[in-house]
């Protein structure tokens, strides 16, 4: 079963990444790299607290906000709001198939899915 979610997520990730192609902004292909890892900012939180750090990292990778915000985008004709919803989604299913997943606030390695190894 842990195979089919990673495929899944790597689909996720090709459909983000593909999405991201198709709007209407033009950066770099460096640039691309960079926005596509800016999510794992928020893994500063961790800084302060495990707390602090759990609810960041889950509002940076957390899918339902990531569509909330590239719908957003969509209905408001904004490709910067678009574009930072879509990066978010498939950065989000990106870590998700290496098993970084939402985290719990009392360990960093405790995720939805279980421990990290």
């Amino acid at each position: 079963m842990k195979y089919v979610i990673k495929l899944e997520e790597l689909a996720q990730t090709i459909v983000g990444i593909s999405i991201l192609s198709y709007l209407p902004l033009q950066f770099s292909w460096w640039l691309w790299i960079i926005l596509f890892l800016s999510p794992d900012i928020a893994m500063l939180g961790y800084a302060i607290g495990k707390k602090t750090g759990g609810v960041l990292y889950n509002i940076f990778h957390h899918k339902g906000i990531a569509i909330a915000l590239a719908a957003a985008g969509f209905l408001l004709k904004d490709p910067v709001v678009m574009l930072t919803g879509t990066l978010l989604f498939a950065h989000a299913s990106f870590d998700r198939i290496w098993g970084y997943d939402l985290k719990y606030m009392d360990d960093f390695k405790h995720t939805h899915l279980g421990w990290i190894k």
